[in-house]
């Protein structure tokens, strides 16, 4: 486990057009965090190179990744929601705002032994700094939705909705979707669902 002296060298490098090898580091981290509740994700490397494709073709796309010494320990992404799938996009239309007007947080991941020391603000800080780079208004994360009583939740886990709460996000119920993926114990993938939580720059408060 990383000492607080540790944690304090961390570098963090913000990526932008050329992710390069960068985006294999994603993928280990998606694969190795993911398969963890709530998403249970039973990914490979095929889908994931896929999925991180949408990073390497999208203008204004941006990565944030933590470094201890040489190895990456955690990352962020960030991408403007319009070059996203249409399954994120929908709920935004259908809701009257515009997907070109809001940045998309994918993800924010960290190492275990890394999380719970304010690491992931500082990675969330260089991802939305993105907004404003852009002009873009609003920033946007989504989370999976498991029942309380889920049999797979482990003991004392914390939902990520108090750290973005924190954060001045706000839940919007109205821009619930579906991604589908397998997760553990799957024969194939399912739809699961997804709420959104938005953030209006510059405000402190969501829309």
């Amino acid at each position: 486990m990383p000492t607080a002296d540790q944690t304090r060298s961390l570098t963090f490098d913000v990526l932008q057009d050329d992710f390069g090898p960068a985006l294999d580091e994603v993928a280990r981290l998606r694969l190795e965090l993911f398969r963890e509740f709530p998403y249970l994700y039973e990914g490979t490397a095929e889908s994931e190179a896929e999925y991180l494709r949408t990073y390497a073709l999208a203008p204004g796309a941006l990565l944030v990744l933590a470094r201890d010494g040489e190895r990456v320990v955690g990352a962020c992404t960030a991408v403007p929601l319009e070059h996203e799938v249409e399954e994120l996009q929908a709920p935004f239309r259908a809701a009257g705002l515009d997907p070109a007007q809001v940045l998309y947080i994918g993800e924010a991941l960290l190492e275990t032994e890394y999380q719970s020391r304010g690491l992931g603000g500082e990675l969330l800080d260089r991802a939305e700094a993105q907004a404003a780079a852009l002009n873009l208004p609003l920033i946007a994360a989504a989370m999976v939705q498991r029942p309380a009583d889920h049999p797979l939740m482990p003991a004392g886990w914390r939902s990520p909705r108090k750290f973005v709460d924190r954060r001045g996000y706000v839940m919007r119920p109205d821009l619930d979707t579906t991604l589908t993926w397998q997760e553990v114990g799957e024969a194939q993938p399912s739809p699961k669902p997804m709420r959104f939580w938005v953030l209006e720059r510059g405000s402190g408060s969501a829309v």
